[in-house]
């Protein structure tokens, strides 16, 4: 014959509605609604083992549960503090901590570490890992930069963005919209070994060391209504060598059309020598992005395909051999070139 447990639970009816809800919940901590759902167990009259194998829990955490609600009620939902030695660090040491990360830089050091973090508060006698610990929990991390750039605000954005994203959706009458910008010192390098091909089970195998041979840099011009780019090799990216681009535009182009350049803000593009020619030549008609928008021309969607399918993994054997193959790029993906979707709709623009 089983023997009565000396510890009675009971509830009255607010403390059991608090129970029967923590134990229907899917949110709740697992051991919370585990000890609800035993604390209504006890007030029915269930037995130890029996609750036991209900929630897949010991017999004797059954009986310790058991022996805690008799005595503290709702209370013993809750967990017990832990033994252990209380905290070494308080917050006096979190905040010398916080205070050394953010006040200044080392003396010597671009940043702070761990162990300059804890040399500097020697006197506390604070460990390197303690110190990580404690930076980890503050969620501060002083070995990270991020890039960041404080723009002043441009009067002109919205609408130097509106024109220019008003070209992308519709080409103007007898005329030719030309997204047109440079790209620098591409590295021609080719690898000391031989690539091992792609097989079964196994991705290609690059040697990882290299020749170099030199870089190389070119200037591009995008057709945004036909997809198709023109690309010239360039020695030095300065306002002479912009200039005679333009004056080669002007002439392979139909002379009836005007020429739409959409141009970043560069030096080239915004010389003097530049402007003076510009002038002189009233078929051209310049859009320029805002400042720190070069994002918003076209010709570097372009760009960021000749990076992927083929500067980040080819192989140049001098600059004439990167200059050819950027070359042969151009030309097969003109066979194919289309236009890019451009998506803006021609509603207001949202604050950058």
């Amino acid at each position: 014959m089983p023997v009565a447990s000396p510890f009675q639970v009971a509830w009255d009816g607010e403390q059991r509605k608090v129970l029967e809800e923590l134990a229907r919940s899917r949110t709740a901590p697992l051991r919370r609604v585990q000890r609800a759902r035993a604390a209504l167990a006890y007030a029915d009259g269930g037995a130890n083992a029996a609750i036991a194998r209900a929630l897949g829990v010991h017999l004797d955490t059954v009986r310790r549960w058991r022996k805690r609600f008799a005595a503290d009620g709702l209370a013993a939902l809750e967990d017990r503090p832990r033994p252990g030695r209380s905290r070494r660090y308080g917050p006096d040491v979190h905040l010398a901590i916080v205070a050394t990360v953010t006040s200044a830089r080392p003396a010597t050091d671009s940043h702070w570490t761990h162990r300059a973090i804890a040399h500097r508060l020697d006197a506390i006698g604070i460990s390197a890992s303690q110190v990580g610990r404690i930076l980890a929990g503050l969620d501060l991390k002083p070995h990270l930069v991020r890039g960041w750039l404080t723009r002043p605000e441009d009067p002109d954005f919205y609408a130097k963005a509106a024109e220019v994203c008003a070209l992308y959706l519709r080409c103007p009458p007898h005329s030719v919209v030309l997204s047109v910008d440079e790209k620098t010192a591409m590295q021609a390098r080719s690898r000391r070994h031989p690539t091992r091909p792609v097989k079964p089970g196994q991705t290609e195998r690059r040697e990882f060391e290299y020749r170099r041979h030199g870089t190389a840099s070119i200037i591009a011009a995008l057709d945004v209504h036909t997809g198709q780019v023109l690309v010239e090799d360039i020695v030095r990216n300065d306002s002479a060598t912009f200039i005679r681009f333009l004056r080669m535009l002007d002439q392979s182009i139909d002379p009836k059309l005007t020429i739409h350049l959409v141009l970043d803000n560069g030096s080239s593009h915004v010389s003097k020598a530049t402007r003076a020619w510009l002038a002189a030549h009233p078929r051209f008609a310049v859009h320029r992005t805002p400042k720190h928008a070069s994002w918003l021309n076209q010709v570097e969607i372009f760009f960021s395909i000749l990076a992927r399918r083929l500067l980040r993994r080819g192989e140049f054997t001098s600059r004439q051999d990167l200059i050819d193959q950027i070359r042969e790029f151009t030309l097969a993906y003109d066979d194919e070139a289309r236009p890019f979707r451009w998506t803006y709709d021609g509603t207001p623009l949202k604050a950058a």
